[in-house]
Formats: C-alpha cells, sequence, structure tokens
C-alpha cells in the first residue's frame, strides 16, 4: 500500500492559517506536466498540473493529461514533471505511469529523483456544499507561464456524473466493472479554472488539504475564447478516488 502523506504538508498548522500561508506552502507541491524532445519546439510540450503526494515522488494527475502511448513512442518524446527550484528555475524529472483509473480520469505517476513535499489529502468523505476552496495550477500553460496560479470560490454543488467510457481498445476488466458501477458524485465548483488547471489539486481552505482534482472546465467557443468568455463553472473528482488509486496494490 502506498503511504498517503508521510511527507505531507502538515494541515494542522495550515487550518489556523489563512490563504495567503496555505498558497505559500503548497505551491511548490504542484508542478507542469506534459512531454519533452530535443527536437520538438519548445522542447518541453505542457499537458496539464499535477500535484506530489504520497512519499513525495508520486504526482497526481488527470489520466486525459497523458499523452496517448502510441503517439509517445512514435515522437520519441519522454512523459516529464518540472520541479520549480526557485527564482522561477525548474528542474527538469522523467515520470513513468504507475497506474490510472480511466474511468475517474486520475493518474498515479513516478518522478525520478529526490522526493519533493507532497501535499496532504483529505479523508474519503464528501465535502460539504458551501465549502471554501481554492485551486492552483497553470491554467493556459505556457501562455501565462509557469508560475503557479491560485483561484478560490466555493463547492456550489456536489452532483453526479458519468465520465465518457474508454475506447475498446483500452477497456480492462477494472475500467468495465467502474462503468457498471455508473454515475459518481463530483464537485461543481463556483470559481472559473482554465484550460491547464487540469489536474491540479482542490484545497479546503480551513484545513489546507485536498479535498478534489480539477477534471473539466465548461467553456464557450475554443480554448483561446476560455480567456475572455469562461463559463465561470468548474468540476473536481473527489480525493476518495485519489486515495483508491494510491492504496492499489
Amino acid at each position: 500500500m502506498a503511504a498517503l502523506g508521510s511527507l505531507g504538508i502538515l494541515a494542522t498548522g495550515l487550518a489556523r492559517a489563512g490563504l495567503p500561508e496555505l498558497i505559500a506552502a503548497s505551491r511548490a507541491s504542484v508542478l507542469p506536466v506534459g512531454t519533452y524532445k530535443e527536437t520538438q519546439s519548445p522542447r518541453f510540450g505542457f499537458r496539464g498540473t499535477g500535484f506530489v503526494v504520497g512519499d513525495g515522488t508520486q504526482v497526481i494527475t488527470n489520466f486525459h493529461v497523458l499523452p496517448s502511448v502510441a503517439k509517445s513512442v512514435d515522437s520519441g518524446a519522454l512523459l516529464v514533471v518540472q520541479v520549480p527550484r526557485g527564482g522561477g528555475v525548474f528542474e527538469q524529472r522523467i515520470a513513468r505511469v504507475v497506474r490510472t483509473d480511466e474511468v475517474h480520469d486520475m493518474a498515479l505517476l513516478h518522478i525520478e529523483g529526490a522526493p519533493v513535499p507532497a501535499l496532504t489529502l483529505a479523508g474519503p468523505e464528501l465535502a460539504a456544499e458551501g465549502t471554501a476552496i481554492a485551486f492552483i495550477g497553470f491554467p493556459i500553460g505556457g501562455v501565462l507561464g509557469f508560475s503557479p496560479v491560485t483561484h478560490r470560490g466555493i463547492v456550489s454543488s456536489v452532483t453526479r456524473i458519468a465520465l465518457p467510457a474508454p475506447t475498446a481498445q483500452r477497456l480492462s476488466a477494472r475500467a468495465i466493472a467502474q462503468i457498471r458501477e455508473g454515475a459518481f458524485a463530483v464537485y461543481q465548483l463556483d470559481a472559473t479554472a482554465y484550460p491547464g488547471n487540469s489536474g491540479g489539486p482542490v484545497f479546503d481552505v480551513a484545513t489546507g488539504r485536498v479535498i478534489g482534482v480539477i477534471n473539466m472546465v465548461l467553456v464557450n467557443g475554443t480554448r483561446e475564447s476560455a480567456l475572455t468568455h469562461p463559463t465561470g463553472i468548474s468540476y473536481a473528482i473527489p480525493v476518495r478516488f485519489v486515495r483508491a488509486l494510491l492504496e492499489q496494490s
């Protein structure tokens, strides 16, 4: 069983602090996820946000953030994360996919090198509607630079949803079993996320613990129009599915 928070940022102290303290304590654990290839321009191809959990070498992101296996093999690109080293400098780490949960759009990665401070996960119970939240990520990717950006809001609703099923080529026994379980609860957030936020952590501001993972952003029109015409509605997958992924043997 994987450790759920042996290097976790202590939520006890954060519970007595405010949002600025939460951001300062958490931002180094929120990482850009993408691909790297010497011959592509730019060499780092940003795909989404991830965050460090467990023993400090584990990273959670959305499954849809990962490049397709066939495309990665054909292009020779490596899956990587960028770890901040201060002063706007990032250290590139090669990442390996440990396991995935396609039905709930979750992926667990392992990164090379020394452990990175890990975030603390909330328990498996759902957060209450009205909970004050904040999420950190990299909206619109490199367009705004790779400096973590924080948005805040509330859990406006706990609603049920069924994500699209994986393609027939990717159906596994576990995926089929999960599909049979039907719809599951997600958080609807009164906060605006943007392309690039996918895979980022959602915090309960009062405790400093991660309660969910940004997943779907409803935008009007194209990717670019998200900047000028955001809907203000975002969704997050509850952290119970992150815990389940970590606990798989």
